[in-house]
């Protein structure tokens, strides 16, 4: 099959998806496409998403296997020496914890068009700002809600938040809400991305 043949097939594809779904994820055009069998895509647990969600940390991605269900982390730098390796590269100059990461990474980036690997969401897909801000205007207090917007104006928001949910003792309302936020996130990507989840 020809560059242009699979040009004309993604875009067929794409619109046939984006006309019955609304839109169209890379899982769900791979299986169009006849790449990806739909039952390769093993369920995973939503809590298991939920909690990486959680674990962002900067210069660092995570990945849903989707034959295994495993999730991995890999950073940016083993990304880049994966990507820049060659064919018989066997990375005995990094110690073995490295060299576990970076076979893990170059798995990543060898199979990252045919559908095996996801990458979950990143802190700028969270957005826990709008998080926040959406808690703030939940609360039924006009008082309180005020006082939590006013917090997290400027910099510094993210500890003075904390401290004003401690004194206006709301703290649990604010995890809980919180949970539920990131439990719609997940949800939200399984659907996107055609993963099949369980809750646990």
């Amino acid at each position: 099959m020809s560059r242009q043949d699979i040009r004309k097939k993604v875009w067929e594809c794409a619109s046939q998806l984006i006309e019955e779904k609304g839109y169209a994820s890379p899982v769900d055009l791979l299986v169009k496409m006849g790449r990806l069998k739909p039952k390769r895509v093993k369920p995973v647990k939503l809590q298991d998403i939920i909690d990486e969600m959680e674990m962002q940390m900067d210069e660092c991605h995570k990945y849903l296997n989707t034959e295994t269900g495993e999730i991995i982390t890999v950073s940016s730098e083993e990304l880049g020496i994966a990507e820049e390796s060659e064919e018989d590269d066997d990375f005995s100059e990094y110690p073995d914890w490295q060299r576990d990461s970076v076979d893990q990474a170059l798995d990543v980036v060898m199979n990252w068009g045919n559908g095996k690997y996801i990458e979950l969401p990143d802190k700028w897909d969270i957005h826990e700002y709008s998080i926040i801000e959406a808690f703030c205007g939940s609360v039924s207090n006009d008082r309180i809600s005020n006082a939590l917007y006013s917090a997290i104006q400027g910099r510094g928001a993210f500890r003075r938040f904390k401290d004003a949910i401690r004194r206006y003792d709301i703290e649990d309302s604010w995890y809980k809400f919180r949970d539920e936020a990131f439990k719609k996130l997940a949800v939200e990507w399984c659907e996107e991305n055609n993963i099949p989840n369980v809750e646990t």
